[in-house]
């Protein structure tokens, strides 16, 4: 294990009815807050009027920006920024998924930024201030309510970007796995793909001598092969979606890779895809992972495969390590496809003919210090592998 420093400033409030807990958190740290979301969801599960509520009763003043796009969008986090500062807002309050919390990191920090919020996606200037953030969540996916990260888009050109820095932590996050229950099947089945995608990006390292942090990406892989299906099954099983919600924060929060050398690399690709295609980030992961798993298949990788196989999967620990790894590779393959996620990119429209473009785009020096190291030759290749 390499040195690392950890830490996670979230208050995080779990549990059925803890948006009770919401006013006061907020009302000790701001005074006029900028209410951030996507669709009518929120308003249809009761979050926004439960959220609105808290506001009243600790005499929170609030702006809103209502349409934020699934893969959110600069130009909305620009629109976001000049809320904030033409209301003298102090705050900002996200209620919905990863999208909507990205896109209140970006406003956020862009807020408290004299240039243009795109150069912290463009990497031209990290963020050092933001305004205090505040989560109620809908998904369980990105983990974004307990991490320092945004992803945003700039669909001018064909960009999608993440940043971060210690002032993105949410400052508090409402985690109310009973919000999460009217969540379509389609939904669920991608942001289960998202928590085990986030997972698999720490879990195949080439350290892999941390076994605690790797004992508990084998626990919430378990976790998410088991109450994934349940939840589509009986969206309202509580214990499923308990569960599911609390996978997605520790998935990404940090803890899985410290000590690591963790590249991102199979998020990278399917950055590109989102960028060119706007598609799902989780159903573009379901499909790219099992074929970035079968490319780095070797002789030295292997024997993580293997621990996959066994500690996951429970396959029979006596059966020979290849054997063992591609069962386990087919084995993740057949569960997104049980959940109804597509196989391959054919199926939700994309052909081969921003591959080579995409993969420039999406490599950089990360992808020396993967798993397996990968050229942009390489990513094309398996963008072809995923037709």
């Amino acid at each position: 294990m390499k040195n690392f420093t950890y830490s996670i400033p979230t208050v995080v409030h779990f549990g059925e009815g803890q948006i009770r807990k919401l006013g006061g958190e907020i009302a000790a740290r701001a005074h006029k807050v900028l209410v951030v979301y996507g669709g009518g969801s929120v308003k249809r599960n009761g979050v926004f009027d439960g959220a609105i509520q808290q506001l009243r009763e600790h005499g929170i003043q609030w702006a809103e920006l209502p349409g934020v796009e699934p893969n959110p969008r600069i130009a909305t986090v620009r629109k976001g920024v000049r809320l904030c500062r033409e209301e003298g807002l102090d705050g900002v309050l996200a209620l919905g998924g990863g999208s909507v919390i990205d896109c209140a990191k970006g406003i956020a920090a862009g807020a408290l930024y004299d240039g243009d919020p795109w150069d912290f996606s463009a990497l031209k200037r990290a963020p050092e201030r933001a305004l205090p953030i505040f989560t109620v969540l809908t998904m369980a996916a990105t983990g974004s309510e307990m991490d320092d990260i945004a992803v945003i888009s700039n669909p001018d050109t064909n960009e999608k970007e993440s940043f971060a820095g210690p002032c993105c932590y949410p400052a508090v996050s409402i985690l109310d796995p009973v919000y999460t229950y009217s969540l379509p099947a389609a939904q669920t089945a991608a942001g289960t793909a998202d928590i085990m995608s986030h997972t698999f990006e720490n879990y195949f390292s080439p350290i892999e001598t941390s076994y605690l942090a790797d004992s508990l990406a084998e626990a919430i892989l378990r976790s998410c092969i088991q109450y994934g299906p349940q939840a589509i099954q009986t969206p309202d099983c509580y214990e499923a979606r308990a569960n599911l919600m609390w996978n997605a924060a520790w998935a990404i929060n940090g803890f899985l890779e410290m000590g690591k050398p963790v590249a991102w690399s199979v998020h990278r690709m399917e950055h590109e895809l989102s960028a060119f295609y706007d598609i799902t980030h989780g159903v573009g992961l379901a499909i790219l992972t099992p074929n970035w798993m079968r490319y780095v298949l070797n002789e030295k990788t292997e024997g993580r495969f293997a621990r996959y196989g066994t500690a996951v999967w429970g396959l029979d620990a006596s059966l020979p390590r290849r054997q063992l790894a591609e069962a386990a590779i087919q084995k993740t393959r057949d569960f997104f496809t049980s959940l109804g996620l597509p196989a391959a990119l054919a199926e939700v429209g994309i052909g081969p003919e921003h591959f080579a473009e995409m993969a420039r785009k999406a490599r950089n020096s990360g992808f020396d210090r993967t798993f397996v190291p990968l050229s942009v030759e390489d990513i094309v290749n398996i963008y072809r592998m995923s037709l």
